[in-house]
């Protein structure tokens, strides 16, 4: 039956359809294995997997390791290590058995020392499982005098193969490590660091290419044009009164060149402006629906968290908002033009976006915020005097008109006027042409200068944001280690409430599954982490079944909601399996006095593979990790034969293990 008392129900904790938060993969070579890889080497990556929670791929490598000449007590030690992990006794296969026999025979073959203490510690522990309890405490104690970390290795992969009252013995120990290591290594301080994805590199906008080259090439013909112009209207004045045209010649050759120096900075810096705002023109509004604008919106987002938390000291956020509207803006623009790309996630670029916003609050608190705005603002007082000098320029030309109308002829009059109006335009056109010349000259000089200082800015953040993740990104014994411990406590806490003992179970399994909406990451070739997990125990008894589930918080082990339920052997109806490669593995089990259960084991992956990993290689490694093998089994079998599975592999019932030595 099925038993609700003190029950939280959780229907989000079985088929939750919450998103993906953030997932990254670690492009770590740890799990590499070169094609022409030596034993030793082999051994080693083996030894690795063994340590992360990845018995499958280590039992494939140390196997490889043993098969091709690399044997020793410490390298047999590790394989029954790894045939042992994460499985029951009855999980073994006839040939597997076989190997443990096998090894077991050649314990006697390798030196003395720690390693074949710890082998032969092993086996004995196995051959104890059908023993008497006598001799099983003696086998404890044996085990109880090698050294910490053989000892521990041991308890940590014989888990599901110790049983009775040998576990019942070493339980207390266990979970004293579990409570002392749960959070060590600065767990609560590093984990969110695993989940973090890897920053992409500093960019910076390169200077627009240089559009100088018409401009120049008409120089020549317009100047040379202006020049002539001008040397006839000057000949035409000199002619009908030298002293008149030579006083107003020097005025307006010192209007033009006044008007040429103030107008010139002028009209660049009105040019720059309307350039800058051409390129950076983001409107304030988008429409998430509409195509092509999903990442500006998160870029747009994520500098508005970033400013709202780095507001300088004496400001409100709201008052910082106000003054970096344009700043922001800009920025936004920036970032979508630079970091536009298919896959590419903002969270990798909230590195730089920091950073930018960093950088805007620390200017602002120099007072520098503002340069460049008032750099490429045109002093009044500049503005004025080119205007003045343009009107004396004008009523200059003017004069110089009437000059030669009050002594020459109609037909002089004439050539006066088109003079005028050919310097008028030729000196328009020409210094159109030398304003666009010089200015592009000085705009790809700036913006060269600025783009170096820029990136230079920009590598320096990646490089410290990235020594930074890299010393405080967990390693992957890390991650193991605490969930671990997590799932000991958990197992603990279970047994403390049903008031159990290990006696009293004939088996247990865990499995371990994301719980949405989570964070996850892995390195790789290596299985995904969570931030977020759910845990669903069950521990058969004669009775029947007991499960109970709870989610946790990775980063802190904090635990949210949770249920419990009991079933007789004969309501587990059937156990199935369902894959789907876009979604997942999902476990759905059959009750017969209640709906089917729905068990998300595993997400799909195949859209975050590396070009060099196997889809189904990491699946495998995946399911393995989740415990979902053992845990399968184990239900598809009481699912099939009831009280009778229970019977065949009920500890005392299980065949006899010889240990040699």
């Amino acid at each position: 039956m099925i038993d609700g008392s003190h029950v939280t129900h959780n229907s989000a904790a079985y088929d939750s359809t919450v998103g993906i938060q953030a997932e990254t993969v670690h492009n770590s070579n740890v799990y590499f294995v070169h094609p022409d890889a030596s034993p030793q080497e082999k051994y080693k990556v083996g030894v690795r997997f063994l340590q992360d929670g990845i018995p499958s791929r280590a039992r494939d490598m140390i196997s490889d390791a043993i098969a091709h000449g690399h044997d020793s007590a410490e390298v047999r030690f590790h394989g029954v290590l790894a045939m042992l992990s994460g499985r029951a006794y009855h999980d073994l296969s006839a040939e597997e058995l076989r190997w443990l026999r096998e090894a077991s025979w050649r314990v006697e073959e390798y030196a003395e020392g720690e390693w074949k203490d710890a082998l032969r510690v092993a086996f004995e522990l196995l051959a104890a499982l059908s023993t008497a309890d006598g001799e099983a405490g003696r086998v404890v104690e044996r085990l109880r005098a090698l050294s910490p970390h053989r000892r521990d290795e041991i308890l940590h992969h014989f888990d599901l193969v110790l049983t009775g009252g040998l576990k019942d013995s070493l339980w207390a120990e266990n979970r004293e490590r579990a409570e002392a290591a749960r959070f060590g290594n600065g767990r609560v301080q590093r984990v969110w660091a695993y989940f973090e994805p890897e920053p992409i590199g500093p960019r910076a906008l390169p200077p627009r290419p240089s559009t100088a080259a018409a401009a120049q090439a008409a120089i020549p013909v317009r100047v040379g044009l202006f020049v002539v112009v001008t040397a006839f209207l000057c000949v035409l004045s000199l002619v009908a009164d030298p002293a008149a045209a030579a006083v107003e010649l020097l005025v307006a050759l010192a209007a033009g060149a006044t008007a040429t120096h103030f107008g010139s900075r002028w009209w660049y810096q009105e040019h720059q402006l309307r350039a800058r705002n051409r390129m950076f023109q983001v409107p304030h509004t988008r429409d998430p629906a509409s195509p092509g604008d999903g990442f500006t919106n998160r870029v747009r987002h994520a500098f508005d968290h970033y400013f709202s938390v780095r507001v300088p000291h004496g400001l409100a956020p709201h008052e910082w908002f106000g003054l970096t509207a344009q700043i922001r803006d800009s920025l936004v623009a920036e970032i979508a033009v630079l970091y536009r790309e298919s896959r590419i996630s903002v969270d990798r670029v909230n590195w730089l976006i920091r950073h930018l916003a960093e950088d805007a609050r620390d200017r602002y608190s120099r007072g520098t915020l503002f340069d460049r705005r008032h750099q490429n603002q045109t002093p009044a007082s500049a503005k004025a005097l080119c205007v003045v000098a343009l009107v004396i320029l004008g009523f200059t030309t003017l004069a110089l008109l009437g000059t030669v109308a009050s002594t020459a002829g109609a037909s002089h009059m004439l050539l006066a006027v088109l003079a005028v109006a050919g310097v008028a335009w030729s000196g328009r056109a020409a210094a159109s042409s030398w304003l666009e010349a010089r200015g592009e000259e000085r705009r790809v000089a700036e913006e060269t200068q600025e783009y170096q200082e820029r990136l230079t800015a920009r590598q320096a953040a990646y490089q410290n944001w990235k020594s930074f993740l890299d010393a405080t990104r967990p390693s992957e014994l890390d991650m193991e280690t605490w969930l671990t411990c997590d799932k000991t406590l958990f197992v603990d806490e279970a047994l403390r409430h049903y008031q159990l003992t290990w006696r009293d179970l004939i088996t247990h399994t865990i499995l371990v599954t994301p719980a949405r909406p989570y964070k996850r990451g892995r390195v790789k070739g290596g299985p995904w982490r969570y931030s977020r997990y759910t845990f669903r125990l069950f521990l058969v008894t004669q009775d029947g079944v007991r499960e109970v589930s709870a989610e946790f918080d990775f980063t802190d082990a904090k635990r949210g909601t949770g249920q419990r339920s009991n079933y007789r052997f004969d309501a587990l109806s059937s156990v199935q399996v369902t894959e789907r490669s876009e979604v997942g593995y999902d476990l759905e089990l059959i009750l017969t006095n209640g709906p089917a259960r729905n068990i998300r084991v595993a997400d799909a992956d195949t859209h975050q593979l590396a070009p060099d990993e196997n889809a189904q290689e990491i699946s495998e490694i995946n399911l393995s990790a989740a415990g979902f093998v053992h845990t399968f089994r184990l239900l598809e079998g009481i699912a099939a034969d009831g009280k009778g599975w229970i019977e065949r592999n009920n500890p005392k019932n299980l065949p006899t293990f010889r240990a040699v030595g």
